[in-house]
């Protein structure tokens, strides 16, 4: 078994020897402020990341750069398109979506659309997430770009801007193909912006089972979904969110949770067997719930002060705190993070409400560990001559 040890700089009075060792195995160390003696953990996997999404902090590692096929883990990336899509009003949750021949013809774990049959993005995307439908996942990547060659393309170019340079994809379903590859610290990475930037997706992967109904030309038929993550049903706290199994991937899970305000994400790969992938990512999640927590800040909407409005139709408007900050903090330390405000002098008008006026710096143990942007609380416009004048006699009959 390989060892996995957390990403934690060393304490200066380990000795060379120590060091040395650590160093030999290729550890990172970031966010010294949590450092603390956490016992070494093995994972029977080829590869394994364990990941805090709201800071995109990474408290486990094994060969997490290592490009793997991902078999249907890949899903996590069509899955996050096609809500982008939804986002941006491309596509509807209700659009009716024909099946073409070729999403018919997938093999692995499908629906058994048939071509011509005609089902709901909704229904569709539902049978991704749930059920893991290959079929389903072709269609939906073809009603989005026209072909799933194209919808390959713009994965690929989502996997860049999210700095996934490990990951190249050939299919939008995960059956195993020549160059189609990503690793655990990608697939982390893409699980955490489907996650963060669309949490309705939860809404599917905390399906345990459920039912669509196929629409053919011999009538509507009932088929059953059923969760391919069992963690769902086993592990406290599980929200999601995809599986992955062929002969050359072998078992990947990207497993995520959630207790107490803190998420994480466990990518395992590579794993020998379906029991290994879920209890080596519980591992790991167990191992993140039982070491960390999240410190939150002030929040939203949270009024830090006032900044001068130069020629505006008012002098001063508040500044508020544009989102909550969230830190990463060693389990059992005291959490209450320090803050300093820093407010700029004056912004011209017009001023609309959301512009950033300075910012809120907090620390922890000393060490900086986040910020979070001050925005005026309100517009302010530019002021004309007669509000001037106005402003000017006002200040003089105060006198």
């Amino acid at each position: 078994m390989n060892k996995i040890k957390p990403s934690y700089c060393i304490r200066f009075w380990k000795t060379f020897l120590s060091l040395a060792l650590v160093l030999a195995m290729g550890l990172s160390f970031p966010l010294p402020a949590l450092a603390d003696n956490i016992p070494t953990m093995q994972v029977e996997a080829k590869s394994a990341v364990l990941m805090e999404p709201a800071t995109g902090q990474i408290l486990l590692e094994q060969n997490s750069h290592e490009a793997l096929a991902p078999a249907s883990v890949t899903k996590v990336m069509t899955m996050l398109l096609i809500y982008e899509a939804l986002d941006q009003e491309k596509i509807k949750w209700d659009d009716i979506v024909t099946i073409s021949e070729h999403a018919a013809g997938m093999g692995g774990s499908q629906i058994y659309l048939e071509a011509m049959e005609q089902q709901t993005v909704r229904d569709l995307l539902k049978s991704v997430v749930v059920a893991s439908a290959n079929d389903s996942a072709v269609a939906l990547a073809e009603f989005v770009a026209g072909s799933e060659s194209g919808f390959v393309t713009m994965m690929n170019q989502k996997a860049q801007s999210l700095g996934m340079a490990d990951t190249n994809f050939v299919n939008a379903c995960g059956l195993d193909a020549e160059g189609h590859v990503t690793s655990a610290y990608d697939i982390a990475a893409m699980s955490r912006e489907l996650i963060t930037k669309y949490p309705q997706v939860y809404e599917y992967s905390k399906i345990w089972m459920d039912k669509i109904i196929h629409k053919t030309a011999r009538g509507e038929e009932e088929f059953g979904l059923s969760n391919t993550n069992r963690l769902i049903k086993s592990y406290s706290g599980a929200t999601g969110l995809k599986t992955g199994s062929t002969s050359q991937a072998l078992y990947c899970i990207s497993a995520t949770a959630e207790r107490e305000n803190l998420q994480l994400i466990a990518v395992v790969m590579g794993a020998p067997n379906p029991n290994t992938r879920f209890h080596e990512a519980m591992k790991m999640l167990d191992y993140g719930f039982a070491n960390f927590a999240t410190a939150l800040g002030e929040p939203t909407g949270t009024v830090k002060g006032s900044i001068k409005i130069y020629k505006g139709t008012q002098e001063a408007v508040d500044v508020v705190i544009k989102s909550q900050a969230t830190a990463l903090v060693a389990k059992g330390k005291n959490m209450q993070m320090e803050s300093t405000v820093e407010i700029l002098d004056a912004i011209n008008a017009p001023a609309p409400a959301g512009t950033k006026a300075g910012e809120v710096i907090y620390t922890f143990e000393g060490k900086e560990v986040t910020r979070c942007d001050l925005v005026t609380a309100q517009d302010v416009g530019r002021a004309n001559l007669g509000d001037m004048l106005k402003r000017l006699m006002d200040k003089w009959f105060q006198y």
